[in-house]
């Protein structure tokens, strides 16, 4: 009698220490989660041109830290609508004070002062537009989509590729003759496996917008190219908002479907 009452109190012990464990976890989970949903979505505006500034220590970060979700690079942590403009492009509006500096995010920071640090090349190792620009990119864990007019920039080719190389899913829509184009990363990124598809030469294919996570938009007058980004007066946008994502995601699959190769017409019959 004794002995199935200390078994009874034994297994009563043990569940009450299960049920509490499950509560902790419970309650940690729920924290966390508490925490993403008030954390203020990311809105900011880089202008361009962007100063030219190395680069390097983004993309061995990102190399370094693995896999998705392994310690990459984080997106850049935005608190409020920012405006960013790379200090050579904001000498002229210095007396405006619509330019406000924003923090590059800790762990970016510190993977990129230990890469500098490394770094013999003469280029300035601070944040700049461009770096900016790759932070959000190289932000992407699951999937990217990418809704460009022209792609030739180096950094930016590299940062694509390298989240290829990480599992991340990527889809490409550009434009037919700017794709052929001497140094266009597109020739590359699908010779990597990127699914990648373009016009028929029907009008240009002439948005530049991105998509990370389904979650993040990148859009405004920029082509990712190293002319437009050191040379032109460009603006990007990256907001996080359900709505507009949903809108462009949904332009995004319906030219995805449209440039489908399976429609192309190689040998097209004369009236």
């Amino acid at each position: 009698m004794w002995r199935l009452r200390w078994q009874t109190l034994g297994l009563t012990a043990v569940s009450v220490g299960l049920a509490l464990e499950t509560l902790g976890f419970l309650v940690g989970w729920l924290r966390q989660q508490r925490r993403r949903r008030h954390r203020s979505p990311r809105r900011e505006v880089l202008f361009f041109p962007s100063q030219v500034t190395c680069t390097e220590a983004l993309l061995q970060a990102q190399r370094q830290g693995g896999p998705p979700g392994a310690g990459a690079a984080a997106a850049p942590a935005v608190s409020g609508p920012e405006v960013r403009r790379s200090p050579g492009a904001a000498a002229g509006a210095a007396g405006s004070g619509a330019a406000t500096a924003t923090t590059a995010p800790a762990a970016a920071a510190a993977a990129g002062a230990a890469a500098a640090s490394s770094c013999l090349c003469p280029l300035p190792h601070g944040e700049s537009s461009l770096s900016r620009l790759l932070q959000y990119v190289l932000s992407a864990r699951s999937s990217l989509e990418l809704c460009l007019f022209a792609f030739s920039n180096p950094q930016l080719g590299r940062a694509v590729h390298l989240l290829h190389q990480q599992g991340v899913r990527i889809r490409v829509v550009t434009d037919c003759d700017y794709m052929a184009l001497n140094g266009s990363q597109i020739g590359r990124l699908r010779k990597a496996g990127i699914q990648v598809r373009h016009d028929q030469g029907a009008g240009y294919m002439h948005h530049k917008f991105a998509i990370v996570d389904k979650k993040m938009l990148i859009t405004g007058s920029l082509n990712w190219t190293t002319q437009a980004i050191q040379n032109n007066r460009e603006n990007v946008l990256i907001v996080e908002d359900e709505e507009y994502v949903r809108l462009f995601l949904e332009e995004f699959e319906r030219i995805w479907e449209e440039f489908n190769p399976v429609n192309y017409t190689f040998f097209p019959q004369r009236k």
